[in-house]
């Protein structure tokens, strides 16, 4: 099995020697932040924008970066030159660091790992998604901290609801998927992504750079669930996915054509932004 190498303890190092320490406050409190950006043909792509993303959640959640913005691109640098993966994702995590009293922020540490990804499809995607909606909010929701509890706590519900994924809302408007920023499409072809309460995305700002340059009237505003299913189209966005299309939301059923949809325009200039 091939070695891959990671940045931990201030050097690179392979994966397996890296660690944390239970007294750290990632283990103790699961308090820390982290971002995750993908790798294309050895390249990070839109580094810039996560990078400014990773030192505002470090700084909201007090955790002092060491290492500069630049300091970091070189050691990304480093590890895709030295793991050589085609295809791949970049951890950016600050751990909480050694607290005694597990409690006490102490010295954060930096811990930068590179893992394989697959490519995700240049095809727009048909197949649309199942989201179920489920009343919760995120602690510091424009933050990308480690809390990932009710997710993962819930999916066992989500399955059971024959779902692919998960639709928070609070006080009757969405806010986002665990791990993904939503979009909808009115009747009349305007753009509308929420406001606030959820993590701004990188993919979200892209997509709202494209809808601006390719005159898609947009707006960002609360969105109610009721009007969410009365939407021409609905999708995600992130990262990871880019953008896929949404198909149902709990009893709701969306018939769209998707070669003449929003999302599959938009998509198509999104693909172009990576190259």
């Amino acid at each position: 099995m091939k070695t891959l190498y990671c940045y931990a303890n201030n050097e690179i190092i392979p994966i397996e020697k890296a660690g944390v320490p239970v007294s750290d406050l990632l283990v103790q409190r699961g308090y820390g932040i982290f971002d995750f950006l993908r790798v294309a043909n050895r390249q990070p792509l839109f580094i810039e924008e996560h990078l400014d993303r990773f030192f505002n959640s470090a700084s909201v959640m007090r955790l002092p970066i060491n290492e500069s913005k630049e300091e970091i691109k070189k050691i990304v640098a480093t590890l895709i030159e030295k793991n050589n993966l085609e295809f791949a994702g970049i951890r950016l995590l600050i751990a909480g660091g050694d607290a005694p009293d597990g409690y006490t922020i102490t010295q954060p540490h930096l811990i930068i790992i590179e893992q394989t990804l697959a490519q995700p499809s240049n095809q727009f995607s048909t197949k649309g998604l199942h989201l179920a909606s489920y009343k919760y909010q995120r602690q510091l929701a424009d933050v990308k901290t480690t809390d990932y509890l009710m997710a993962i706590w819930l999916q066992p519900w989500m399955k059971n609801k024959g779902a692919d994924d998960i639709l928070y809302y609070q006080d009757e408007s969405i806010t986002e998927c665990p791990r993904s920023n939503v979009f909808m499409v009115t009747k009349e072809n305007k753009l509308i992504t929420p406001a606030k309460n959820m993590l701004r995305g990188v993919t979200r700002k892209n997509i709202l750079q494209v809808a601006k340059a390719q005159g898609i009237e947009f707006e960002i505003r609360d969105i109610t669930l009721s009007e969410l299913k009365s939407a021409k189209e609905v999708f995600i966005s992130s990262s990871t996915k880019r953008i896929l299309p949404v198909s149902q939301i709990d009893e709701q059923i969306y018939n769209l054509n998707y070669s003449k949809s929003i999302s599959y325009n938009i998509f198509t200039y999104l693909l172009a932004l990576e190259k």
